[in-house]
């Protein structure tokens, strides 16, 4: 057999719950009425030919995710392109460099334009081409589709089309959305992951009508043919309406015949299905959104930024323009030897003001170096190295799958310092859906001696406070400590590690409880065995999962709905009681009792089995035991399980609710035990009322059912309780820990059920005991009328209640979590809804959505991204992340596949493929914003500043040259000085700014998260630090012109005792703007390597290769520059003088002022350097602990703000005690 499994063929239907009991749609009431708009959809099964003409003719199965097309790439791109207002001007003025009036020629403004605008589209092609790639590898899947005469073959999943019969085996997804005919079990039933859908793992059984069960083997559909009626395509995954009409009967189609595309078959060998909705139609690609187009707030806070600078190009163009004329006018005429007007017409004293419009559009050129266009350039190369960077860290490396980082767009590095909230997926993001069995009360008594997370957090802060208070001189206050601990304040990685490294017994997956009393058959000596011994079936009875036995080692593991139950099975089988094999009607165990070296298989006879729901909060099973004796065995929720329990049954529930206290203090799940002895009598009346309630048809059906159920589950015994750890990634809650230090708020939608999502928000510390839930439902019955807007009321008071308990919350320690599932979700996000949703959600510490569609993930995104303003970052792994990845300002993607087969890693591939980043697991998203997108933000922050810094500086000399020189359009500079001045003297430097650039080293950004806020608050971006850099350009300008001016205007120059000419000043003031800006850059650098020093200085120095090369050229002497460095510059004193004095001129006000705000206004990093500079953090330990201890952002989610409320707790009891003690100690004194 596949796989080294054993697994015995059975009736699947014995062993669900009465919910699954529904009569058969034919026997029921009757077709659904379906006529009308909304309801067109018409498929003619085994008939696909039927489809390929109008109007039947529906999409092909073909699915696309790209941006671009081969028709669409030209257009959109460089719409895309030039959605950049640089890249606008600078088309305008390449159009204009082709006329005469240009003062540059026409390849020296087309050829910058042509690179930038072609890197940027070619970067954009080969990311879409990826995109392309993997659609491909999708669609060119294999199905096996029914071809003629009841023959069977491979077909790509494109090729599919509506009316097909498909034959989907075990663990494929399905091609299509398809309706259920027929599985290899005899009744109809399959089961179905669903985890690409709406996240969640627990399996879903879907049952074919009982007209299709004969439907069971190739041959069958020789003559098959049928016709079904349905809804048109729509997102909603959760409802279908249709007919089938088939052997001249019609037969209600509901939502448990469907198999949604991309949905998973699992333990089932085959089904057959027909396609009704094919490619875009099916209801995973209706929730799927289109690829966006993103821009960081950076690069659209720098368009602005363009728009003042062009708004003050025009306006310096203007004042150059109207100087002109007044030239042009008065002046021009006398000056006979410019032989006025020339025959352009471009100097003519009759038409002045054509004049001056000519000299406008030369001005616009001239002056465009206030706009760089090498600016696009230089963030696309640092952008990419930077991207380059965070796919070579090695600490975001997965070794056990082999996955590095990837960023696969670096359009967006600078907005992973930016973020404020995170959207998460929760199944395979958050965790890897295993729980490990950790402690357990049975007859009131606590076993397992294994410690949480939380516990072993809490303990070592309280030792390391402890520490703290007696270096400071204050006696601790509660207790006895360890002293000079000399660890560093909590690391939560070393917490877990050292929990890993003590534990020398191998990993067992599902289950990490220690306790000797209970393992190896100890438990028979136990005051309670007789408890244990119920206890420990329950465990093993009481669930619906299917063993599976490995041929080579004989171990038994188990498919089981939900990881609880396999990890409660995995329990059983350690404690003894191996669930081994399962039949129609009867379970077998192999109990190690009552001799725990010889086991015995006992059966016990299933009779009925009352399924979990998110109603009933409990599952039980009724089972008739070797000796004959019917028991019923429920396992719950504890607040359901104490209600139902019977006067006599309530021996140990003081001591279990005490221990479930404890267990869920420290982030446990638990669940309660409890059975009942039934009578023969008592039990046949029930089953024959239950019986039918089962068969019964109409809407009373299920409420019949329910109330059974409860009669029967009254009068109960309590046997113990259960605490299992919910296995989340590795390092997920230190990473949530972290990152909310770092002030960023989260949020986990999920598809799961709302229990499930509590307690993952529980174990990953989004939730706490004592944090205060606002659940949100709507549990307005939905049959009322106007039921619609009543919910809709409903919905807006729970809001409004939950509102005002926060507003009138008092303590400061409070928390608030926010629960809210999906039906009520979609009424919270109407238009008149949402803003209010919003203004509740945002004042909680935590955000759990639940039974949330792929598509309700992306508008709780767009919902946050666009009420709040700030930027939002999503992360999942599955198809039906897809759309919240897409929808938010940064997608994340998790890709880490190890152990998947290939289709499963096909569609973790699809969240990878939308994303902008992905990481192997969540714990790397830690790495990645704090220490990565804290440092792109800066950086680019920085190197944006710096860049129009030097551009103004440099910029401004050529206007004020142009104005001292009567506004003629002659630049000071040669041409070949202005070309290289962006393209080589001063871009490589800032290239290296934008990509070594460090505030504090990796770990410092670790050990003070709190750093991150610079980004989120735009701290090195806001309009005070850019207008701060333009004043610093403005006024480098001003030195660099008029100093120079003033100094060489009538100074003799050469030895002859001639003053310097236009080129000599030109030459010099340009050596000033490359020593000033290059110093200014080194000025602004923190940290710095040999590529630094090297490039910046070099800059300076190819100034002067460039100057000695450029001298010795014939084309020197077209502008009157031979040898200028050598003959004319080198020799005098003057230039050498000048250079200093201005260099230093430029940069003594910058120097000013980070040394006045170093010494009295410092920043959060200003510090830390300090520090690490006089190496405090070696030379004072409890100095550098209380500075990290002040670095992070309050919270009140997290592991840190968890420990916090259990050291709160554990210093109230300490502190009782030490009072009761005193007390104590005086009563005796008195007597």
């Amino acid at each position: 057999m596949a796989g080294g499994r054993i697994r015995a063929k059975i009736r699947r239907s014995s062993l669900y719950t009465f919910a699954c009991y529904h009569s058969h749609p034919s026997e029921a009431e009757g077709p659904h009425d379906i006529e009308g708009p909304g309801y067109s959809r018409m498929v003619y099964c085994n008939q696909p030919h039927m489809h390929e003409q109008k109007p039947l003719r529906y999409c092909s199965n073909y699915i696309s995710t790209t941006k671009y097309n081969v028709l669409t790439f030209l257009p959109k791109a460089i719409f895309e392109q030039f959605r950049r207002v640089a890249n606008l001007y600078f088309l305008l003025a390449a159009v204009l460099s082709v006329t005469p009036i240009s003062p540059f020629s026409a390849m020296s403004m087309i050829a910058p334009l042509a690179f930038v605008v072609g890197l940027s589209m070619a970067k954009e092609a080969l990311e879409d081409w990826r995109r392309f790639i993997q659609d491909m590898n999708v669609n060119l899947r294999r199905a096996t589709v029914h071809k003629k005469d009841g023959t069977f073959g491979q077909k790509p999943w494109m090729k599919i089309q509506v009316g097909n019969v498909v034959k989907v085996e075990k663990d494929q997804f399905f091609p299509a959305d398809l309706l259920l005919l027929s599985s290899s079990y005899e009744d109809g039933i399959c089961y179905v992951e669903t985890m690409n859908l709406d996240g969640e793992t627990n399996l879903k059984v879907k049952r074919s009508l009982e007209a299709t069960l004969s439907l069971d083997d190739d041959s069958t559909f020789k003559e098959f043919n049928a016709t079904i009626k349905c809804e048109d395509p729509n997102p909603n995954l959760y409802t279908f309406v249709g007919n089938l009409e088939y052997n001249r009967k019609v037969y209600p189609l509901d939502p448990s015949q469907i198999l949604l595309r991309d949905s998973k078959l699992r333990n089932t060998a085959y089904i057959y299905g027909v396609v009704i909705f094919t490619g875009h139609d099916s209801k995973v690609m209706q929730n799927a959104t289109k690829s966006p187009s993103k821009r960081s707030r950076v690069e659209k806070q720098m368009d602005k930024i363009i728009y003042i600078l062009f708004t003050f190009l025009v306006f310096i163009s203007f004042i150059s323009s109207v100087g002109f004329i007044v030239k042009t006018k008065y002046d021009l005429p006398t000056w006979w030897y410019l032989q006025v007007p020339d025959d352009s017409g471009y100097f003519d004293p009759r038409d002045p003001l054509m004049s001056g419009f000519y000299h406008l559009v030369t001005a616009l050129i001239l002056y465009g170096y206030l706009i760089p266009i090498s600016l696009y350039v230089s963030i696309e190369v640092v952008k990419v190295l930077q991207a380059l960077f965070i796919n070579r860290d090695l600490n975001m490396y997965d070794e056990e799958t082999g996955t590095p980082a990837q960023a696969r767009t670096s359009n967006l590095n600078e907005e992973l310092g930016q973020v404020d909230t995170i959207l998460s997926d929760k199944t395979g993001t958050l965790t890897c859906n295993q729980m490990n069995f950790l402690k357990c009360s049975i007859g009131g008594i606590a076993y397992g001696t294994s410690s949480s997370d939380v516990e072993l957090a809490a303990v070592k802060q309280m030792a390391l406070d402890e520490d703290r208070q007696s270096k400071a001189g204050t006696p601790p206050s509660w207790g006895k400590g360890r002293q000079g601990s000399g660890e560093s304040e909590i690391e939560l990685e070393t917490v877990i590690t050292s929990k890993d490294e003590d534990n020398h017994k191998p990993a067992l997956k599902g289950f990490n409880f220690e306790d000797s009393r209970l393992m190896n058959g100890n438990w028979f000596k136990e005051p309670s065995a007789d408890v244990i011994l119920l206890f420990f079936r329950i465990l093993s009875l009481c669930h619906t999962a299917i063993p599976e036995q490995d041929e080579v080692t004989g171990v038994f593991t188990y498919e089981a709905e939900s990881p609880d139950e396999g990890s409660f099975l995995v329990a059983a089988r350690e404690f003894g009681f191996e669930f081994c094999r399962r039949t129609q009607s009867s379970i077998f165990v192999r109990e190690r009792y009552p001799s725990f070296h010889e086991p015995i298989e006992r059966e016990f006879k299933v009779l009925n089995l009352l399924d979990f729901t998110s109603t009933r909060k409990r599952m039980s099973i009724i089972v008739r035991d070797e000796n004959g004796q019917i028991l019923l065995l429920c396992k719950g929720a504890d607040s359901i399980i104490f209600d139902r329990l019977s006067s006599y049954g309530r021996t140990y529930q003081e001591s279990t609710t005490k221990h479930l206290k404890d267990y869920g203090e420290v982030g446990l799940r638990t669940l309660a035990l409890a059975y009942k002895k039934l009578d023969e009598s008592e039990y046949y009346s029930w089953n024959e009322d239950f019986m039918k309630a089962k068969t019964s048809i109409g809407g009373e059906r299920d409420l019949m059912l329910e109330r059974l159920s409860d009669m029967i589950e009254r009068g109960l015994i309590l046997v113990g309780a259960t605490a299992v750890e919910d296995k989340l990634q590795k390092g997920v809650p230190q990473c949530i820990d972290k990152l909310a230090q770092a002030g960023l708020k989260i949020w986990v939608l999920t598809g799961d059920k709302m229990e499930t999502a509590i307690n993952i928000g529980f174990a990953c510390s989004l939730l706490r005991q004592g944090m205060k839930q606002i659940c949100m439902t709507s549990n307005v019955d939905a049959s009322a009328q106007n039921s619609k807007q009543t919910v809709k009321e409903n919905i807006l008071m729970q809001i409004s209640d939950g509102s005002e308990i926060i507003k009138l919350e008092k303590d400061p320690h409070a928390a608030f979590a926010l629960i809210i599932d999906g039906k009520t979700l979609t009424y919270a996000l109407e238009d008149d809804v949402k803003l209010k949703f919003l203004n509740l959600a945002v004042n909680c510490a935590s955000v759990i959505c639940c039974r949330v569609s792929p598509k309700q993930k992306a508008l709780v995104t767009r919902l946050v991204k666009q009420g709040t303003g700030k930027t939002t970052l999503a992360i999942g792994d599955g198809a039906n992340d897809v759309g919240m990845i897409q929808e938010a300002d940064i997608g994340v993607g998790i890709s880490g596949c190890e152990g998947m087969q290939s289709d499963i890693i096909l569609a973790v591939l699809q969240a990878v493929m939308a994303s902008d980043f992905a990481i192997a697991q969540f714990r790397f998203l830690e790495r990645l914003l704090v220490i990565h997108g804290h440092w792109c933000y800066k950086r680019i922050a920085q190197m944006i500043c710096y860049f129009f810094y030097k551009n103004i500086a440099f910029g401004l000399t050529i206007f004020y040259f142009e104005a001292f020189a009567g506004f003629s359009g002659q630049s000071v500079y040669v041409d070949w000085y202005m070309l290289l001045f962006n393209v080589v003297l001063t871009s490589l430097p800032v290239i290296s700014l934008g990509v070594f650039e460090q505030d504090v080293d990796s770990e410092v950004c670790l050990q003070f998260p709190a750093l991150y806020q610079q980004g989120p608050k735009n701290l090195f971006f806001d309009w005070y630090r850019i207008f701060g850099w333009m004043a610093n350009g403005l006024y480098t300008s001003l030195i660099i012109f008029f100093l120079n001016v003033i100094i060489f205007y009538d100074q003799a120059f050469r030895p002859g005792g001639q003053t310097a000419d236009m080129i000599a000043v030109g030459t010099v003031m340009f050596t000033c703007v490359i020593w000033a800006v290059n110093c200014q850059i080194a000025l602004t650098m923190s940290h710095y390597t040999w590529i630094q020093h090297f490039l910046v200085w070099g800059s300076v120095v190819s100034w002067y290769l460039f100057l000695l090369i450029y001298g010795e050229l014939r084309l020197s002497l077209n502008v009157n520059a031979f040898r200028i460095l050598l003959e004319v510059l080198a020799p005098a004193p003057i230039y050498w003088c000048a250079t200093l004095l201005v260099t230093v001129a430029c940069n003594l006000p910058y120097l000013a002022h980070i040394s006045f705000q170093r010494l009295f206004n410092p920043l959060d990093h200003h510090v830390i350097q300090e520090i690490k500079y006089y190496k405090r953090d070696i030379k004072d330990r409890y100095m550098w602990r209380r500075e990290r201890s002040k670095a992070r952002q309050t919270t009140k989610i997290g592991f840190t703000a968890r420990v916090d409320a259990k050291i709160r707790q554990l210093r109230g009891r300490l502190q009782k005690k030490y009072s009761s003690h005193g007390k104590d100690v005086v009563v005796t004194q008195q007597t």
